[in-house]
């Protein structure tokens, strides 16, 4: 990004500021919230981004893929539905919904932004165990899907573990419903817009942030 680009962009960044500063009577929060998420998608485009999820992609989309995949036979390496171990699960899963992601849990750990304890995991969060050996994709009501281990098969169960076995819960993409641009993990900074919705100020601490990342 050149100084003339990043002028602009610090211009459009004030503006909306103050659209989502200045009361208005006939926007609704949900209203500021898609507003909030167009812009930094636009900036994120902007800035050359090109692992964003497709339009509309949540994490419910993430589980009700997984289920399709509930009775495959654990393959170490494994990536498709002939056999896949935990990880290859998530890759693929991503996949189908078009987006690529790390082959490894050392990679895949590193999604999104994290969720700091497992009564806030929302479905489609992905939960990582075993001192980053295992991997696991949160399905709702307390269950989890993953492909366990040799001779057993992918399979949905009852979250096993508690917060002191986890060692990171990642949000890649938003639940059902939620305007966010979480999805854009490999932005740094950006991850940051969706937690600052209902904070002006931290939302232009963050997007500053991202502008000062991505400047030339």
């Amino acid at each position: 990004m050149t100084a003339v680009d990043a002028l602009g962009r610090i211009a459009e960044i004030q503006s909306t500021l103050v659209q989502l500063r200045t009361p208005s009577t006939d926007r609704s929060a949900a209203g500021a919230q898609a507003t909030l998420s167009t812009f930094a998608t636009s900036l994120a485009s902007a800035l050359g981004a090109t692992d964003a999820a497709p339009a509309g992609a949540t994490g419910s989309d993430i589980v009700a893929d997984a289920k399709k995949y509930l009775g495959v036979p654990y393959v170490f390496g494994g990536t498709d539905s002939s056999g896949m171990d935990c990880s290859g699960l998530v890759q693929r899963v991503f996949k189908d919904l078009g987006i690529d992601v790390p082959r490894l849990v050392s990679g895949q750990a590193k999604l999104g932004t994290e969720v700091p304890s497992l009564a806030e995991a929302r479905p489609g969060d992905l939960i990582v165990t075993g001192g980053g050996e295992h991997i696991l994709i949160y399905a709702g009501d307390h269950k989890v899907i993953h492909a366990p281990r040799e001779g057993k098969n992918v399979s949905l169960v009852e979250a096993y573990m508690d917060d002191s076995e986890i060692d990171t819960i990642r949000r890649v993409l938003p639940s059902a419903g939620t305007a966010s641009p979480a999805a854009l993990s490999g932005l740094g900074p950006l991850a940051g817009v969706a937690s600052a919705v209902s904070d002006s100020s931290a939302l232009q601490s963050a997007l500053f942030a991202l502008l000062a990342g991505g400047r030339s």
